[in-house]
């Protein structure tokens, strides 16, 4: 039977009313004893500002860490330089270096022709050729940027690789007739922007992380090859080469990070 006592209501001992400010001692609205909240939420502890859930941090990694990554191959591009036009002691090293490692044979000149142009950039020109037609062939949008970046950055490196050999003016090796122009060496990053834009560009195309990792590993040997057979037939110091992989470096880390750029964008039309 219902209570017809006269009066308001009154609370019942283990009963609440919905909407009450929460049991006493409690401080959060809602609630009608001192259990923690059940939502996600309202377990998360609060902010710098006292509200009571933290503002998730945006997915990804942060972008300000990655255009830091070029700084240190550009630094130790620098720091190399300045020892080679400075007759430092990394010269006398890199000198020293060369005359243990050149020993010129037949092997060794076949893996620095892997650098020629010639070579090189008819395997680039492939990639991007195909690239191009499975971008444009799935209706992916702006298909054409990632081939035309890759191109770019190839056209860039005599640009940028000849100045330099002009402006430092180093000599050659024994093995090679007397003449300037050897730093940096101009196979080496021919070789690293040909093979790594390829590499960059195909790898969205590979279905598996097996072939992933193997198109990277192929482009590391093919780069390494070249390296050491510049070095072995003496066409190059070994501090020619290394500045390379630091030019190398600084402009693959530029592409890889305008690419990844391009894929957050919505791609299918």
């Amino acid at each position: 039977m219902g209570d017809f006592r006269p009066g308001p209501p009154q609370l019942r001992p283990g009963r609440a009313l919905a909407h009450t400010t929460g049991a006493s001692g409690s401080e959060s609205p809602h609630r009608s004893d001192s259990r923690p909240p059940q939502t996600p939420r309202g377990g998360r502890p609060s902010d710098p500002d006292g509200r009571p859930g933290a503002t998730p941090p945006a997915p990804g990694r942060p972008t300000s860490f990655f255009w830091l990554l070029p700084a240190l191959p550009a630094l130790l591009f620098a720091l190399i330089t300045w020892q080679i036009t400075a007759d430092g002691p990394l010269r006398r090293l890199d000198t020293r270096l060369s005359r243990a490692l050149v020993h010129p044979d037949r092997a060794s000149e076949l893996l620095a022709d892997l650098g020629n142009i010639q070579v090189a950039v008819p395997v680039l020109v492939v990639a991007l050729v195909y690239v191009a037609w499975r971008g444009r062939a799935t209706g992916i949008d702006r298909w054409w940027l990632p081939p035309l970046a890759a191109a770019v950055l190839m056209a860039l490196v005599p640009a940028i690789v000849v100045p330099l050999k002009e402006l430092i003016a180093r000599g050659g090796t024994p093995a090679v007739p007397p003449g300037t122009g050897y730093y940096p060496s101009g196979h080496t990053a021919t070789a690293m922007i040909a093979y790594g834009s390829a590499t960059l560009v195909l790898l969205p195309r590979l279905r598996t992380s097996y072939a992933r990792r193997g198109a990277v590993i192929l482009c590391a040997l093919l780069v390494a090859g070249v390296s050491f057979g510049l070095v072995r037939r003496g066409y190059h110091w070994p501090l020619d080469v290394v500045a390379s992989w630091c030019l190398g470096t600084v402009l693959l880390t530029s592409l890889r990070l305008f690419l990844g750029r391009f894929r957050n964008d919505p791609q299918p039309k």
